[in-house]
């Protein structure tokens, strides 16, 4: 009897070693499958910039472009004949880059904000629920410090890997579309979600080739595009 006992405790024991032994090689695959991503991530000339905007005061009758190199690539007052047009695009910037210099916009208390972020973190390989879970903390920042403040919030656009410029931005594409479905899903009090993602696709789903010099950045004619939508949309007034 003692001796089955024995036999039945080793055999429990070999069982409980081989389950351990599965799940940290499936931790370790899943850690492996898993890439590595860094929020603390910052464009060259992020603290340069920065310091110049914030001696470029925001008032209330302004409105804010904010941003990547998407935002950063146009004089949005003379694109929109609009004297009151800010540009606050940081060329390379992520959702973690606009949160930490948001206040600067925040303390003007500007009539409008228009965000267009995302694409770099996608690139950057920040999960999507991070990405999303940044977008809802801008929103919810700029509610909370300048109430009066309309928020723009923007789908992201399409890339075209067959310019063959921005391999981290390309194969991506699924991501992209969750973050937009997300994003069109926004009701929230003095947010409006923009459309801009299928205005720019090509017959494949991908960005349209003239309307871009990189499969990523616009060109004038892209910017036209856009402006179109914003005038059309009655963003503007």
């Amino acid at each position: 009897m003692t001796a089955l006992l024995l036999r039945l405790i080793t055999l429990r024991n070999r069982a409980f070693a081989g389950l351990l032994l599965a799940a940290t090689l499936i931790g370790a695959q899943t850690q492996a499958q898993t890439p590595a991503w860094d929020s603390t991530h910052r464009p060259t000339r992020y603290k340069e910039l920065v310091a110049r905007f914030n001696t470029e005061k925001i008032t209330r009758k302004d409105f804010v472009f904010l941003g990547n190199s998407i935002t950063a690539g146009t004089d949005w007052a003379k694109l929109l004949s609009l004297p009151n047009a800010v540009n606050r695009g940081i060329s390379g910037d992520i959702t973690f880059g606009v949160l930490e210099r948001l206040n600067e916009v925040i303390t003007g208390k500007p009539a409008k904000v228009f965000i267009l972020i995302g694409i770099n973190d996608i690139s950057r390989n920040i999960p999507d629920s991070i990405i999303l879970r940044n977008y809802k903390t801008i929103i919810g920042r700029i509610r909370e410090g300048s109430r009066k403040t309309q928020i723009y919030f923007y789908t992201l656009l399409p890339v075209n890997s067959s310019f063959n410029k921005f391999k981290n931005h390309y194969g991506k594409d699924e991501h992209i579309q969750w973050l937009n479905d997300q994003i069109r899903q926004f009701h929230y009090k003095h947010v409006t979600v923009i459309d801009l993602y299928p205005h720019f696709l090509d017959a494949d789903n991908h960005l349209r080739a003239e309307l871009t010099m990189d499969g990523l950045h616009l060109k004038p004619e892209g910017y036209a595009v856009w402006a179109e939508i914003l005038k059309k949309g009655s963003y503007l007034k």
